[in-house]
């Protein structure tokens, strides 16, 4: 198609390739707010459920744990939690991310902007 332009056919290669690419982030955006992550405290006593771009969506909280005595290791708890499922979203964010740079042919170590 673009034979005997030289280096602009490349040019046009690489165009495409970035508008793919910037599909393929906007998809991949979306589709952060829809993947869920679960991040545990105590055992298992207070979970949080955050979407992969760290949006926390829900507290599940044992009911054992209240006690006004334990009002502190409760909140404890609580904060561990939440922590945890920012942390594992963080996670899952940039696996996805690396997943995309793969598939396009990029570094792996590529930082893109998210």
């Amino acid at each position: 198609m673009f034979k005997g332009l030289g280096g602009l056919g490349d040019m046009a290669g690489m165009m495409k390739k970035a508008q793919e690419m910037q599909t393929r982030m906007a998809e991949l955006q979306e589709e952060l707010h829809r993947i869920t992550v679960t991040g545990e405290s105590g055992a298992g006593l207070v979970k949080a459920t955050s979407t992969a771009k760290g949006e926390l969506i829900g507290l599940d909280i044992d009911p054992s744990i209240f006690n006004s005595d334990d009002k502190e290791v409760v909140e404890d708890l609580i904060l561990a939690a939440i922590k945890d499922a920012q942390m594992k979203a963080s996670d899952r964010s940039q696996a996805e991310m690396q997943k995309l740079t793969e598939d396009m042919g990029l570094p792996t170590n590529m930082k893109l902007p998210f």
